[in-house]
Parts: structure tokens; C-alpha cells; sequence
């Protein structure tokens, strides 16, 4: 089975000021600097990146701290320093989605500046599909609108069994999944309810909550998967 492979964008915003404290290097003065991470959505808009549970920064040897872990978007760190140097940021997907090291210039030339990168998380799990969707379109399994327009109307005069349905959705396997998440998330309404349990790595949805014709897509995505 084909990997599923979905990529988002991240924002590094970093900022930084000269500070009246001795750096104890002479020409190099003391420094506060910041690093905030954002996710950026289908429209390049900045989004919460509810999509990792914690950022662990990997900072120069010479600090008396050289490792930080926040678990709070936008995993905001403040420093004092008066160097520049390279550093590693490991980003933890939810949903066992694994780790993504990022390496980051922390320079002085502006007070400042941004950096985006491109993450991929591969075969993500229903909780960080259902986290991923909320900033852009999944990139595989694409429904044709021509091919589900005829599913419908071969099927418009027919009812769906709501216990069958429920049934059919814990049958798929697990890329079929990530497609129903998607197909969801892309046709909710005010009325639905949705819920991830990241911890348990389970998405979890009321039927009853959906409308008649994302009820109708679902039955027709399971008649054809199973």
C-alpha cells in the first residue's frame, strides 16, 4: 500500500534587541532574543501548530541550559545571549506522529525576521489527520467531483442504514481512514461534532451530527472500500 504522505509549511518567527547588561565579550553586546512556531495554512495565514504536542530546542553548548521543551503552542522560548549560532528544533507530531528536526539560523542582522520549512508527516493517524485538515487540504485520495456526483445519483432513492454505516467506518483500514477524516472536516457544519483524543490516538464523530449528504458520500466511500 502507497505511502500517505501530507506536507504543511511551518513559520520560525524569531526577534531580538540589544539589552544594558554585559555580554562579557567585548564588541559582542548582551542580547534578548525569541522564537515562536506557527503553522501555516492553505492561504499562508498563520495558525496554531496544534499539530505538535511539544518543540525541543537544541541550543549552543556554552548555555547553562542548553535544552528547552515546551508543550504549548507557539512553543514561545526566551533567551539572553550575545552569539549567533545554529540550532536543531525537534517538533513532536501528536498522534505518535513522530519527530521533525528543524535547523534554525539564530542571527543578529535584523530585529526581526521569519523562516518557513516544509514538514511532511507520513501515514499520519486519525487524530493528526484530523489536526492536519484543519489547515489545508489532505494531498492524496482526492475524490473526482464527476465520479461522486454519479455515486449519488445512482444511489438518491435509497435510505442508509445509520448501524451499518458506523459499522463500514470502523472496518476501513487505516489510510481509508484519513480520507473520511478529510472528507468530513472539508463538508461540517456548525451542528457537527467532532472530537480528537490525541492521547488515544482516536478521532471520534456523531453521525447523527452530520448532514444528509456527507452521510450519503460516507455510505457510498464504505460500499466501495469494503
Amino acid at each position: 500500500m502507497p505511502d500517505n504522505k501530507v506536507t504543511r509549511k511551518i513559520k520560525i518567527i524569531t526577534e531580538q534587541q540589544v539589552i544594558d547588561k554585559p555580554s562579557g565579550v567585548e564588541g559582542f553586546p548582551q542580547r534578548a532574543w525569541s522564537i515562536q512556531i506557527y503553522l501555516l495554512n492553505a492561504n499562508d495565514g498563520e495558525v496554531a501548530a496544534t499539530v505538535f504536542e511539544k518543540a525541543k530546542y537544541m541550543l549552543h553548548p556554552s548555555f547553562p541550559v542548553p535544552e528547552h521543551t515546551l508543550k504549548k503552542p507557539p512553543f514561545h522560548l526566551k533567551q539572553e545571549g550575545w552569539g549567533e549560532f545554529e540550532m536543531q528544533i525537534i517538533l513532536t507530531a501528536i498522534d505518535r506522529g513522530g519527530d521533525h528536526t528543524i535547523t534554525h539560523d539564530l542571527n543578529f542582522r535584523n530585529p526581526r525576521y521569519e523562516a518557513t520549512h516544509n514538514v511532511t508527516f507520513k501515514n499520519p493517524k486519525p487524530a493528526l489527520a484530523a489536526a492536519l485538515a484543519e489547515s489545508g487540504p489532505m494531498e492524496n485520495g482526492t475524490k473526482k467531483k464527476g465520479d461522486e456526483s454519479a455515486k449519488k445519483k445512482k444511489r438518491s432513492d435509497r435510505g442508509v442504514d445509520m448501524e451499518k454505516l458506523a459499522d463500514n467506518l470502523q472496518r476501513l483500514s487505516e489510510d481509508d481512514l484519513l480520507q473520511v477524516v478529510q472528507l468530513i472536516h472539508d463538508n461540517k457544519s456548525a451542528d457537527t461534532y467532532t472530537k480528537n483524543d490525541v492521547e488515544q490516538g482516536e478521532f471520534h464523530v456523531d453521525l447523527y451530527t452530520l448532514s444528509d449528504n456527507l452521510i450519503r458520500q460516507l455510505w457510498d466511500y464504505t460500499l466501495e472500500k469494503l
